[in-house]
Protein backbone atom coordinates (compact mmCIF):
# COMPACT_ATOMS: atom_id res chain seq x y z
CA UNK A 1 0.00 0.00 0.00
CA UNK A 2 2.79 2.43 0.84
CA UNK A 3 4.61 1.91 -2.46
CA UNK A 4 1.44 2.22 -4.54
CA UNK A 5 0.32 5.38 -2.73
CA UNK A 6 3.72 6.99 -3.13
CA UNK A 7 3.75 6.10 -6.84
CA UNK A 8 0.32 7.65 -7.28
CA UNK A 9 1.52 10.81 -5.56
CA UNK A 10 4.37 11.17 -8.03
CA UNK A 11 2.03 10.43 -10.92
CA UNK A 12 -0.32 13.16 -9.72
CA UNK A 13 2.55 15.67 -9.50
CA UNK A 14 3.72 14.74 -13.01
CA UNK A 15 0.20 15.07 -14.39
CA UNK A 16 -0.06 18.57 -12.94
CA UNK A 17 3.32 19.73 -14.24
CA UNK A 18 2.97 18.18 -17.70
CA UNK A 19 -0.61 19.34 -18.23
CA UNK A 20 0.42 22.88 -17.39
CA UNK A 21 3.29 22.60 -19.87
CA UNK A 22 0.81 21.40 -22.51
CA UNK A 23 -1.06 24.68 -22.02
CA UNK A 24 1.99 26.91 -22.32
CA UNK A 25 1.49 30.48 -23.50
CA UNK A 26 4.13 30.32 -26.23
CA UNK A 27 2.43 27.25 -27.68
CA UNK A 28 -0.99 28.91 -27.54
CA UNK A 29 0.29 31.98 -29.37
CA UNK A 30 1.95 29.88 -32.06
CA UNK A 31 -1.28 27.95 -32.63
CA UNK A 32 -3.75 30.85 -32.62
CA UNK A 33 -1.81 33.94 -33.74
CA UNK A 34 0.17 33.89 -36.97
CA UNK A 35 1.92 36.29 -39.33
CA UNK A 36 1.28 36.07 -43.07
CA UNK A 37 2.74 37.84 -46.11
CA UNK A 38 0.83 37.90 -49.40
CA UNK A 39 2.17 38.13 -52.94
CA UNK A 40 2.27 41.93 -52.75
CA UNK A 41 4.52 41.77 -49.69
CA UNK A 42 1.76 43.00 -47.42
CA UNK A 43 2.06 41.66 -43.88
CA UNK A 44 -0.95 40.47 -41.97
CA UNK A 45 -1.41 39.45 -38.35
CA UNK A 46 -3.98 36.68 -38.03
CA UNK A 47 -6.08 36.48 -34.85
CA UNK A 48 -7.90 33.21 -35.38
CA UNK A 49 -9.89 33.92 -38.55
CA UNK A 50 -9.45 37.72 -38.39
CA UNK A 51 -6.66 39.39 -40.38
CA UNK A 52 -5.10 42.78 -39.59
CA UNK A 53 -3.12 44.50 -42.35
CA UNK A 54 0.06 45.59 -40.55
CA UNK A 55 1.30 47.55 -43.55
CA UNK A 56 -1.50 50.11 -43.06
CA UNK A 57 -0.69 50.76 -39.40
CA UNK A 58 1.09 53.82 -38.06
CA UNK A 59 0.63 53.14 -34.35
CA UNK A 60 0.40 49.96 -32.26
CA UNK A 61 -0.19 50.09 -28.52
CA UNK A 62 0.04 47.01 -26.31
CA UNK A 63 -1.43 46.98 -22.82
CA UNK A 64 -0.38 43.76 -21.03
CA UNK A 65 -1.68 43.14 -17.51
CA UNK A 66 -1.93 40.13 -15.21
CA UNK A 67 0.06 37.19 -13.92
CA UNK A 68 0.76 35.96 -17.44
CA UNK A 69 1.49 39.42 -18.87
CA UNK A 70 5.23 38.94 -19.34
CA UNK A 71 5.15 35.65 -21.32
CA UNK A 72 2.19 36.93 -23.32
CA UNK A 73 4.13 40.05 -24.30
CA UNK A 74 7.23 37.99 -25.12
CA UNK A 75 5.16 35.72 -27.37
CA UNK A 76 3.51 38.65 -29.16
CA UNK A 77 6.46 40.96 -29.84
CA UNK A 78 8.13 38.83 -32.57
CA UNK A 79 4.98 39.37 -34.66
CA UNK A 80 5.43 43.15 -34.38
CA UNK A 81 9.06 43.39 -35.47
CA UNK A 82 10.33 45.02 -38.67
CA UNK A 83 7.50 47.51 -39.11
CA UNK A 84 9.49 50.59 -40.14
CA UNK A 85 6.40 52.74 -40.77
CA UNK A 86 4.74 51.84 -37.47
CA UNK A 87 5.40 53.05 -33.93
CA UNK A 88 5.03 50.32 -31.26
CA UNK A 89 4.87 50.99 -27.51
CA UNK A 90 2.84 50.11 -24.43
CA UNK A 91 2.79 49.14 -20.78
CA UNK A 92 3.50 45.94 -18.89
CA UNK A 93 1.66 45.47 -15.59
CA UNK A 94 2.51 42.43 -13.49
CA UNK A 95 3.70 41.65 -9.98
CA UNK A 96 7.37 40.89 -10.67
CA UNK A 97 9.70 42.89 -12.87
CA UNK A 98 11.10 40.67 -15.66
CA UNK A 99 14.81 40.59 -16.39
CA UNK A 100 14.37 42.30 -19.75
CA UNK A 101 11.78 44.88 -20.73
CA UNK A 102 11.75 46.47 -24.19
CA UNK A 103 12.63 50.16 -23.94
CA UNK A 104 9.39 51.04 -25.68
CA UNK A 105 7.39 49.59 -22.75
CA UNK A 106 6.74 51.13 -19.37
CA UNK A 107 6.67 48.70 -16.45
CA UNK A 108 4.37 48.85 -13.41
CA UNK A 109 4.71 46.40 -10.48
CA UNK A 110 0.99 46.10 -9.82
CA UNK A 111 -0.09 44.64 -6.49
CA UNK A 112 -1.76 41.27 -5.99
CA UNK A 113 -4.03 40.16 -4.38
CA UNK A 114 -4.36 43.74 -3.12
CA UNK A 115 -3.79 46.79 -5.34
CA UNK A 116 -0.95 49.22 -4.65
CA UNK A 117 0.12 52.64 -5.87
CA UNK A 118 1.57 51.09 -9.04
CA UNK A 119 -1.86 49.57 -9.77
CA UNK A 120 -3.42 53.04 -9.86
CA UNK A 121 -0.49 54.52 -11.77
CA UNK A 122 -0.80 51.76 -14.38
CA UNK A 123 -4.53 52.35 -14.77
CA UNK A 124 -3.98 56.08 -15.33
CA UNK A 125 -1.22 55.29 -17.84
CA UNK A 126 -3.53 52.90 -19.74
CA UNK A 127 -6.25 55.54 -20.02
CA UNK A 128 -3.73 58.15 -21.12
CA UNK A 129 -2.33 55.83 -23.81
CA UNK A 130 -5.77 55.31 -25.32
CA UNK A 131 -6.58 59.02 -25.22
CA UNK A 132 -3.26 59.89 -26.89
CA UNK A 133 -3.72 57.18 -29.51
CA UNK A 134 -7.06 58.64 -30.57
CA UNK A 135 -5.46 62.05 -30.99
CA UNK A 136 -2.55 60.63 -33.00
CA UNK A 137 -4.71 58.60 -35.39
CA UNK A 138 -5.56 60.26 -38.68
CA UNK A 139 -7.95 57.50 -39.73
CA UNK A 140 -9.66 54.58 -37.92
CA UNK A 141 -7.55 51.85 -39.52
CA UNK A 142 -4.06 53.31 -38.94
CA UNK A 143 -3.92 52.32 -35.26
CA UNK A 144 -4.14 49.01 -33.44
CA UNK A 145 -4.56 48.49 -29.71
CA UNK A 146 -3.84 45.05 -28.26
CA UNK A 147 -4.95 44.19 -24.74
CA UNK A 148 -3.14 41.17 -23.25
CA UNK A 149 -5.29 40.19 -20.28
CA UNK A 150 -4.76 37.41 -17.74
CA UNK A 151 -5.86 36.64 -14.21
CA UNK A 152 -4.59 38.89 -11.45
CA UNK A 153 -5.09 42.05 -13.47
CA UNK A 154 -8.09 43.01 -11.32
CA UNK A 155 -5.76 44.12 -8.53
CA UNK A 156 -2.79 45.04 -10.71
CA UNK A 157 -4.78 47.54 -12.81
CA UNK A 158 -7.18 49.52 -10.67
CA UNK A 159 -8.59 53.03 -10.30
CA UNK A 160 -11.71 53.96 -8.31
CA UNK A 161 -14.56 55.46 -10.29
CA UNK A 162 -14.86 57.94 -7.43
CA UNK A 163 -11.57 59.84 -7.42
CA UNK A 164 -12.01 60.82 -3.74
CA UNK A 165 -11.58 57.20 -2.58
CA UNK A 166 -8.07 56.76 -1.21
CA UNK A 167 -5.70 53.91 -2.01
CA UNK A 168 -5.90 52.84 1.64
CA UNK A 169 -9.68 52.51 1.39
CA UNK A 170 -9.36 50.67 -1.94
CA UNK A 171 -7.02 48.14 -0.35
CA UNK A 172 -9.43 47.65 2.55
CA UNK A 173 -12.27 47.16 0.06
CA UNK A 174 -10.31 44.47 -1.78
CA UNK A 175 -9.32 42.72 1.45
CA UNK A 176 -12.91 42.43 2.64
CA UNK A 177 -14.05 41.12 -0.74
CA UNK A 178 -11.30 38.48 -0.95
CA UNK A 179 -12.07 37.18 2.55
CA UNK A 180 -15.87 37.32 2.22
CA UNK A 181 -16.34 33.78 0.91
CA UNK A 182 -17.94 35.15 -2.28
CA UNK A 183 -17.15 33.44 -5.58
CA UNK A 184 -14.74 35.07 -8.01
CA UNK A 185 -17.65 36.01 -10.30
CA UNK A 186 -19.43 37.70 -7.39
CA UNK A 187 -16.27 39.51 -6.27
CA UNK A 188 -15.67 40.75 -9.80
CA UNK A 189 -19.25 41.96 -10.15
CA UNK A 190 -18.70 44.26 -7.18
CA UNK A 191 -15.26 45.37 -8.36
CA UNK A 192 -16.61 46.24 -11.81
CA UNK A 193 -19.10 48.69 -10.35
CA UNK A 194 -16.37 50.26 -8.19
CA UNK A 195 -13.78 50.76 -10.91
CA UNK A 196 -13.03 53.26 -13.67
CA UNK A 197 -11.20 50.47 -15.53
CA UNK A 198 -13.26 47.31 -15.14
CA UNK A 199 -16.53 46.14 -16.66
CA UNK A 200 -15.58 47.36 -20.14
CA UNK A 201 -14.72 50.88 -19.01
CA UNK A 202 -11.14 50.56 -20.33
CA UNK A 203 -12.29 49.05 -23.61
CA UNK A 204 -14.84 51.75 -24.26
CA UNK A 205 -11.95 54.23 -24.46
CA UNK A 206 -10.72 52.26 -27.50
CA UNK A 207 -14.07 52.53 -29.27
CA UNK A 208 -13.60 53.75 -32.83
CA UNK A 209 -10.14 52.18 -33.10
CA UNK A 210 -9.12 48.70 -34.17
CA UNK A 211 -8.52 46.69 -31.02
CA UNK A 212 -8.27 43.08 -29.89
CA UNK A 213 -8.22 41.51 -26.44
CA UNK A 214 -6.07 38.38 -26.17
CA UNK A 215 -7.13 36.38 -23.13
CA UNK A 216 -5.61 33.77 -20.83
CA UNK A 217 -8.68 32.84 -18.83
CA UNK A 218 -8.81 32.05 -15.11
CA UNK A 219 -12.60 32.34 -14.88
CA UNK A 220 -15.43 29.84 -15.46
CA UNK A 221 -16.07 29.08 -19.14
CA UNK A 222 -18.79 31.31 -20.53
CA UNK A 223 -17.94 34.15 -18.14
CA UNK A 224 -15.08 35.89 -19.91
CA UNK A 225 -16.35 39.27 -18.75
CA UNK A 226 -15.26 38.17 -15.26
CA UNK A 227 -11.61 37.74 -16.35
CA UNK A 228 -9.64 40.50 -14.61
CA UNK A 229 -13.12 41.95 -13.97
CA UNK A 230 -13.57 42.42 -17.73
CA UNK A 231 -11.73 45.68 -18.45
CA UNK A 232 -12.19 45.47 -22.22
CA UNK A 233 -15.39 43.44 -22.70
CA UNK A 234 -19.02 44.55 -22.45
CA UNK A 235 -20.50 43.47 -19.15
CA UNK A 236 -23.54 41.41 -18.28
CA UNK A 237 -23.85 42.19 -14.55
CA UNK A 238 -26.05 44.92 -13.10
CA UNK A 239 -26.12 47.38 -10.24
CA UNK A 240 -28.94 45.35 -8.71
CA UNK A 241 -26.77 42.20 -8.70
CA UNK A 242 -23.93 44.17 -7.15
CA UNK A 243 -26.16 45.42 -4.34
CA UNK A 244 -27.55 41.92 -3.74
CA UNK A 245 -24.02 40.49 -3.34
CA UNK A 246 -23.05 43.25 -0.92
CA UNK A 247 -26.15 42.50 1.16
CA UNK A 248 -25.81 38.71 1.06
CA UNK A 249 -22.26 38.80 2.44
CA UNK A 250 -22.92 41.72 4.86
CA UNK A 251 -20.12 43.70 3.25
CA UNK A 252 -21.34 47.28 3.51
CA UNK A 253 -20.79 47.51 7.26
CA UNK A 254 -17.23 46.18 6.81
CA UNK A 255 -16.26 48.74 4.18
CA UNK A 256 -14.61 52.11 4.94
CA UNK A 257 -16.95 55.11 5.05
CA UNK A 258 -15.94 56.28 1.56
CA UNK A 259 -16.99 52.90 0.09
CA UNK A 260 -20.27 52.90 2.00
CA UNK A 261 -21.07 56.33 0.55
CA UNK A 262 -20.11 55.21 -2.94
CA UNK A 263 -22.17 52.01 -3.00
CA UNK A 264 -25.00 53.65 -1.07
CA UNK A 265 -25.45 56.22 -3.84
CA UNK A 266 -28.85 55.72 -5.45
CA UNK A 267 -27.36 56.87 -8.76
CA UNK A 268 -24.54 54.30 -8.87
CA UNK A 269 -23.73 54.20 -12.61
CA UNK A 270 -24.27 51.06 -14.65
CA UNK A 271 -21.30 49.60 -16.51
CA UNK A 272 -21.07 49.43 -20.34
CA UNK A 273 -23.24 46.86 -22.11
CA UNK A 274 -22.99 45.12 -25.46
CA UNK A 275 -24.97 47.78 -27.34
CA UNK A 276 -22.62 50.54 -26.17
CA UNK A 277 -19.39 49.35 -27.78
CA UNK A 278 -17.98 46.50 -29.82
CA UNK A 279 -15.17 44.27 -28.62
CA UNK A 280 -13.01 41.85 -30.56
CA UNK A 281 -11.31 39.16 -28.53
CA UNK A 282 -9.52 35.85 -28.83
CA UNK A 283 -9.32 33.34 -25.99
CA UNK A 284 -5.93 31.64 -26.09
CA UNK A 285 -6.21 29.15 -23.20
CA UNK A 286 -8.87 28.27 -20.61
CA UNK A 287 -9.13 25.97 -17.62
CA UNK A 288 -11.07 23.57 -19.86
CA UNK A 289 -7.95 23.17 -22.00
CA UNK A 290 -5.96 22.37 -18.87
CA UNK A 291 -8.44 19.78 -17.62
CA UNK A 292 -8.55 18.11 -21.03
CA UNK A 293 -4.74 17.97 -21.15
CA UNK A 294 -4.70 16.24 -17.75
CA UNK A 295 -7.39 13.80 -18.83
CA UNK A 296 -5.51 12.83 -21.99
CA UNK A 297 -2.26 12.31 -20.13
CA UNK A 298 -3.97 10.18 -17.49
CA UNK A 299 -5.54 8.02 -20.18
CA UNK A 300 -2.12 7.55 -21.75
CA UNK A 301 -0.98 6.15 -18.37
CA UNK A 302 -3.77 3.59 -18.33
CA UNK A 303 -6.29 5.39 -16.10
CA UNK A 304 -9.98 5.62 -16.77
CA UNK A 305 -10.08 9.43 -16.75
CA UNK A 306 -13.10 11.69 -16.22
CA UNK A 307 -13.49 15.47 -15.97
CA UNK A 308 -16.01 16.75 -13.44
CA UNK A 309 -16.17 20.51 -12.79
CA UNK A 310 -19.48 20.35 -10.93
CA UNK A 311 -17.97 21.69 -7.70
CA UNK A 312 -16.57 24.89 -9.21
CA UNK A 313 -16.97 27.71 -6.66
CA UNK A 314 -18.25 25.32 -3.97
CA UNK A 315 -17.15 25.47 -0.37
CA UNK A 316 -13.97 23.39 0.00
CA UNK A 317 -15.58 20.88 2.39
CA UNK A 318 -18.58 20.22 0.17
CA UNK A 319 -16.27 19.95 -2.85
CA UNK A 320 -13.98 17.42 -1.12
CA UNK A 321 -16.88 15.22 -0.05
CA UNK A 322 -18.39 15.36 -3.54
CA UNK A 323 -15.19 14.56 -5.44
CA UNK A 324 -14.17 11.71 -3.14
CA UNK A 325 -17.68 10.29 -3.46
CA UNK A 326 -17.48 10.53 -7.24
CA UNK A 327 -14.07 8.82 -7.16
CA UNK A 328 -15.47 5.93 -5.08
CA UNK A 329 -18.31 5.54 -7.55
CA UNK A 330 -15.90 5.34 -10.49
CA UNK A 331 -13.74 2.78 -8.68
CA UNK A 332 -16.61 0.29 -8.61
CA UNK A 333 -16.29 -0.20 -12.36
CA UNK A 334 -12.66 0.61 -13.14
CA UNK A 335 -9.35 -0.61 -11.74
CA UNK A 336 -7.42 2.63 -12.23
CA UNK A 337 -9.29 5.91 -12.03
CA UNK A 338 -8.34 9.56 -12.54
CA UNK A 339 -10.85 12.26 -11.68
CA UNK A 340 -9.93 15.73 -12.95
CA UNK A 341 -11.63 18.88 -11.70
CA UNK A 342 -10.72 22.43 -12.69
CA UNK A 343 -11.97 25.67 -11.22
CA UNK A 344 -11.83 27.02 -7.69
CA UNK A 345 -13.22 26.24 -4.28
CA UNK A 346 -14.07 28.84 -1.66
CA UNK A 347 -12.83 29.17 1.90
CA UNK A 348 -14.85 31.60 3.98
CA UNK A 349 -13.01 33.22 6.87
CA UNK A 350 -14.82 34.13 10.08
CA UNK A 351 -15.03 37.84 10.82
CA UNK A 352 -11.67 39.21 11.93
CA UNK A 353 -9.77 36.05 10.96
CA UNK A 354 -7.84 37.80 8.20
CA UNK A 355 -5.61 39.41 10.82
CA UNK A 356 -4.54 36.10 12.35
CA UNK A 357 -4.13 33.80 9.38
CA UNK A 358 -1.53 31.07 9.21
CA UNK A 359 0.17 29.98 6.00
CA UNK A 360 -1.71 28.49 3.07
CA UNK A 361 -4.47 28.98 0.54
CA UNK A 362 -7.60 27.33 -0.80
CA UNK A 363 -5.74 24.50 -2.54
CA UNK A 364 -3.82 23.42 0.55
CA UNK A 365 -6.93 23.87 2.69
CA UNK A 366 -8.91 21.63 0.33
CA UNK A 367 -6.13 19.03 0.17
CA UNK A 368 -5.68 18.83 3.94
CA UNK A 369 -9.40 18.51 4.53
CA UNK A 370 -9.51 15.74 1.93
CA UNK A 371 -6.69 13.98 3.81
CA UNK A 372 -8.81 13.90 6.97
CA UNK A 373 -11.55 12.16 4.96
CA UNK A 374 -9.10 9.59 3.60
CA UNK A 375 -7.56 8.51 6.88
CA UNK A 376 -9.90 5.55 7.47
CA UNK A 377 -10.47 4.36 3.88
CA UNK A 378 -9.07 1.33 2.05
CA UNK A 379 -7.08 1.07 -1.16
CA UNK A 380 -4.69 3.54 -2.75
CA UNK A 381 -5.97 7.07 -3.23
CA UNK A 382 -4.25 10.43 -3.65
CA UNK A 383 -5.65 13.94 -3.99
CA UNK A 384 -3.79 16.84 -5.60
CA UNK A 385 -4.97 20.43 -5.61
CA UNK A 386 -2.79 23.24 -6.96
CA UNK A 387 -2.94 26.71 -8.45
CA UNK A 388 -1.69 26.97 -12.01
CA UNK A 389 -0.03 30.31 -11.26
CA UNK A 390 2.24 28.56 -8.76
CA UNK A 391 0.86 30.56 -5.83
CA UNK A 392 -1.64 29.44 -3.21
CA UNK A 393 -2.83 32.13 -0.85
CA UNK A 394 -0.05 33.65 1.23
CA UNK A 395 2.28 30.64 0.91
CA UNK A 396 5.21 29.86 -1.36
CA UNK A 397 3.54 26.63 -2.49
CA UNK A 398 1.21 26.09 -5.44
CA UNK A 399 -0.78 23.51 -3.51
CA UNK A 400 -0.37 20.00 -2.14
CA UNK A 401 -0.80 16.31 -2.83
CA UNK A 402 -2.11 14.05 -0.05
CA UNK A 403 -3.03 10.42 0.29
CA UNK A 404 -4.06 7.81 2.79
CA UNK A 405 -0.54 7.84 4.21
CA UNK A 406 -0.52 11.55 4.98
CA UNK A 407 -2.19 11.07 8.34
CA UNK A 408 -1.13 7.45 8.92
CA UNK A 409 1.75 5.93 10.80
CA UNK A 410 3.28 2.59 9.83
CA UNK A 411 3.57 -0.13 12.51
CA UNK A 412 5.23 -3.09 10.90
CA UNK A 413 2.65 -4.63 8.60
CA UNK A 414 -0.16 -2.38 9.82
CA UNK A 415 -1.05 1.21 8.99
CA UNK A 416 -3.13 2.99 11.61
CA UNK A 417 -4.50 6.47 11.91
CA UNK A 418 -2.14 8.69 13.87
CA UNK A 419 -4.44 10.55 16.28
CA UNK A 420 -1.71 13.10 16.94
CA UNK A 421 -1.31 13.93 13.24
CA UNK A 422 -5.05 13.99 12.75
CA UNK A 423 -5.47 16.44 15.62
CA UNK A 424 -2.69 18.63 14.23
CA UNK A 425 -4.36 18.60 10.83
CA UNK A 426 -7.69 19.62 12.34
CA UNK A 427 -6.02 22.47 14.24
CA UNK A 428 -4.26 23.60 11.06
CA UNK A 429 -7.61 23.73 9.28
CA UNK A 430 -9.17 25.58 12.19
CA UNK A 431 -6.40 28.20 12.22
CA UNK A 432 -6.09 28.41 8.40
CA UNK A 433 -2.52 27.14 8.65
CA UNK A 434 -2.77 24.19 6.27
CA UNK A 435 0.37 25.21 4.41
CA UNK A 436 2.57 24.89 7.48
CA UNK A 437 1.26 21.41 8.28
CA UNK A 438 1.52 20.12 4.70
CA UNK A 439 5.08 21.39 4.35
CA UNK A 440 5.99 19.58 7.58
CA UNK A 441 4.70 16.24 6.28
CA UNK A 442 6.28 16.70 2.83
CA UNK A 443 3.05 17.15 0.87
CA UNK A 444 3.60 20.65 -0.53
CA UNK A 445 3.90 21.33 -4.26
CA UNK A 446 6.34 24.15 -4.96
CA UNK A 447 6.72 25.33 -8.54
CA UNK A 448 7.48 29.02 -8.19
CA UNK A 449 5.59 31.52 -10.32
CA UNK A 450 4.62 29.74 -13.54
CA UNK A 451 3.86 32.78 -15.69
CA UNK A 452 0.44 31.27 -16.40
CA UNK A 453 -2.93 31.44 -14.69
CA UNK A 454 -5.68 28.95 -15.61
CA UNK A 455 -7.48 28.63 -12.27
CA UNK A 456 -6.86 25.62 -10.01
CA UNK A 457 -6.53 21.97 -10.92
CA UNK A 458 -7.56 19.03 -8.77
CA UNK A 459 -6.44 15.51 -9.68
CA UNK A 460 -7.75 12.49 -7.74
CA UNK A 461 -6.18 9.09 -8.48
CA UNK A 462 -7.17 5.67 -7.22
CA UNK A 463 -6.31 2.08 -7.99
Amino acid sequence: MISAALDLGEIARDLFRNSLADCGIQRAFSEKIKSHTDGASRRYLLFGEDAVDLSRLKHIRVLAAGKAATPMLEALLPHLQDLPECEVSGILVTADRPERIPEIFQFFAGGHPLPNQASEDAARAALQILQSLKLASSRPDDSLCLFLISGGASAMLELPLDSTISLEDTVSFYRELVHSGASIAEINCVRKHFSAIKGGRLGIHAEGMLSYSLLISDVPPGHLDALASGPTLPDTSTVEQCREILARYDLMEKFPASLRRFFGNSDLPEIPKTHQFSARYLTLITSDDLAEAARRRAEDLGFYAVIDNTCDDWDYRRAAVYLLGRLRSLRRDHARVCLVSSGEVTVELPEGASHRLGIGGRNQHFALYAATLLQSSRGSTVVLSAGTDGIDGNSTAAGAVVGELTLLQSNGSHDTADSRLLRQAELALQHFDSGTFLETVGSSIVTGATGNNLRDLRILLAE
